[in-house]
């Protein structure tokens, strides 16, 4: 019961829109219908700015982070990282927005600090020359996912497969954003500080 109960949680955490309920209160209006529709911290930075982002960035990573130790707390490592998956699902597929929800990758980065922090920094430092150096959030994000699972499975098979799981549903969200990078059409980031 209380594995049900944590899976649920992690759920109802992960689909907390932040980027909605952070824009909305700093009277940015509703995030879905400017810059790219998206509830994640990179439309957040196109209509809010880097500070506003970043905000959202690291709430985002609390959700997740609050979800993989409450599923530590129940079933060990294995599952926590499982309830991080469940976080991401619910980041991408929230309740309360009718299941249209963000990309992923800012729970994702919540998921591996909890999981291991050096995790967390080898992701992170590829997503940062990846992005900064071609302008493209979502090319270092891709890179990611595919550098996540390798770097899970050297740690086990138990970590290895909720995190390939996660990389399978992140890419699966920026199927789109694949698209547009093939076709060059894919809009690069706006380093704003503030709007």
């Amino acid at each position: 019961m209380m594995f049900i109960f944590a899976i649920i949680i992690a759920y109802l955490l992960g689909s907390v829109p932040m980027g909605l309920i952070v824009t909305k209160i700093a009277g940015k209006g509703d995030l879905r219908r400017v810059g790219s529709g998206n509830i994640g911290a990179t439309n957040v930075m196109r209509v809010g700015g880097l500070r506003m982002a970043g905000l959202v960035w690291l709430l985002d990573m609390a959700k997740a982070i609050v979800a993989v130790y409450i599923g530590k707390y129940v079933g060990g490592a294995a599952f926590g990282a499982w309830c991080g998956f469940v976080a991401v699902v619910g980041h991408c597929y929230p309740l309360w927005l009718r299941f249209h929800g963000g990309k992923g990758i800012s729970s994702l980065f919540g998921v591996l600090l909890a999981i291991n922090p050096l995790l967390f920094v080898i992701v992170g430092i590829e997503w940062l020359v990846v992005a900064l150096g071609v302008g493209y959030s979502s090319l270092g994000a891709i890179v990611a996912f595919c550098v996540m699972p390798i770097l899970g499975f050297v740690m086990s098979v138990q970590i290895g497969v909720p995190l390939l799981a996660i990389s399978l549903l992140c890419l699966w969200r920026h199927r789109e954003n694949i698209v547009r990078l093939f076709r060059g059409t894919e809009s690069k980031i706006e380093w704003k500080w503030k709007k």
